[in-house]
């Protein structure tokens, strides 16, 4: 095994602290001449030499595996190009690049802002041709419960950390709601996989303003939460694109925020968290020590009888993960709920998903929320990572990823409407 030379766990103590420390958490955040590798292993050793130096010095994995053939993604600063090239070169460990200039790619991504929908419709500002910021998304929850009162309730759960609503729009043509069995979708749990909430709010637009689907409305209700993390999504509009965790204060004075997708109350703590406040995944305090996790815990617990599925969208990756993602290890009905993946993701045409569990397809998650949902008694729970590249996916693919992923949605509702809500009721 090739061990790496000391100067570079120095320089990457270094770049540790800068990524942890910005000089002023209001200052805009540039990428310009950050690049994104991907690191090729050949071997165990290779494969926990690499992810050793990622987790001791603090470099972000952009994609990581426990696996020796899937490459690691890593985000390199400038100030170490040279030395990376070097060192990797010395290790004999292969890598190839895969963003030359992590800011350039960023500007591309949402170059094209619509600006045809705010000078043609007063009602709402929303389309999937573009990236939109919290208020044009909460406007088109507001204008879907103003335009269509008879079928969806826009509900407020709660409010983030900085005081903005936690909205989950609740779409049902039952005579009376909340008896008939229920899809839970959520998005925006990690601030800057900003497809998620794009094709949230795309599922919101079918389910409630094409006809054609009414079918996915018969015996099922839908609730849909599109940000979870309003916070984090707006940080990542105004100053950090790559932000991933909520805005909370936590006890570092350098470091703010929590993974909200480490802070759900099953198995919390345990392998795949921190308890680094200045770590990407820093699990919080305690479990659901952020407003949005506990407001969106106790909505589900509430509803839990009737929502049979759980579905939370994250990028990136092409896989549907299934529990358990503390540990590798399986419910006990994980073979049906692998089949019932397998026949939505079969819907697929452009993209192609994996199906597995979440510890042995990527990595350890203890306190992630689809766990959580399984724990309290939830039938399927699903975590899925639409496809992107590197958390960035340019806004011209929002609407084919969009088109390619709902018809798995008719394959859930189609389970779901067969199984019955039971309340028990005290004697």
């Amino acid at each position: 095994m090739h061990l790496l030379p000391f100067a570079w766990l120095v320089l990457g103590c270094v770049f540790c602290f800068c990524q942890a420390a910005p000089t002023n958490d209001d200052d805009f955040v540039t990428y310009s001449e950050f690049q994104v590798w991907k690191i090729t292993t050949r071997s165990n050793e290779e494969n926990k030499l690499v992810l050793q130096m990622i987790r001791h010095y603090g470099f972000e994995a952009w994609k990581d595996s426990d696996a020796i053939s899937a490459p690691i993604g890593v985000l390199i600063s400038p100030l170490f190009l040279e030395e990376m090239k070097l060192k990797l070169a010395a290790t004999n460990i292969s890598y190839e690049v895969e963003i030359s200039d992590l800011q350039t790619a960023i500007n591309d991504e949402n170059a094209s802002v619509n600006v045809s929908a705010i000078t043609t419709k007063l009602a709402h500002k929303m389309d999937w041709t573009s990236y939109h910021r919290l208020d044009d998304i909460y406007g088109y929850l507001k204008y879907l419960a103003d335009t269509y009162p008879k079928l969806v309730r826009l509900i407020d759960i709660g409010t983030s950390y900085e005081d903005r609503p936690l909205y989950v729009v609740r779409i049902s043509n039952s005579s009376s709601p909340d008896t008939q069995p229920a899809v839970w979708i959520d998005a925006g749990i990690h601030a800057r996989e900003w497809i998620s909430p794009a094709v949230a709010t795309y599922i919101l637009h079918q389910l409630v303003e094409e006809p054609t689907n009414v079918g996915l409305l018969l015996n099922v209700d839908w609730y849909i939460m599109p940000i979870m993390n309003p916070d984090g999504y707006e940080y990542t509009h105004m100053k950090n694109r790559l932000w991933r965790k909520t805005r909370s204060k936590t006890s570092s004075k350098k470091c703010r925020g929590v993974d909200a997708n480490r802070n759900f109350g099953y198995q919390w703590g345990g392998a795949g968290s921190s308890r680094d406040p200045c770590a990407i995944k820093f699990r919080g305090a305690n479990a659901f020590s952020e407003p949005e996790t506990l407001a969106t815990s106790n909505f589900i617990t509430e509803k839990s009888k009737q929502i049979k599925l759980y579905l939370t969208l994250h990028s990136f990756g092409q896989v549907f993960l299934l529990p358990w993602g503390h540990s590798v290890t399986y419910p006990s009905d994980y073979d049906e709920m692998k089949s019932l993946a397998k026949n939505a993701t079969s819907k697929f045409k452009r993209y192609k998903y994996r199906v597995g569990n979440l510890a042995a397809v990527l990595y350890r998650a203890s306190g992630n929320s689809a766990d959580w949902a399984k724990s309290i008694g939830i039938d399927y729970s699903y975590t899925v990572e639409l496809p992107a590249k590197d958390f960035l996916l340019p806004a011209s693919r929002i609407l084919p990823v969009s088109q390619d992923f709902f018809p798995a949605l008719e394959v859930f509702a189609a389970k779901v409407a067969t199984l019955k809500v039971t309340y028990s009721f005290p004697a």
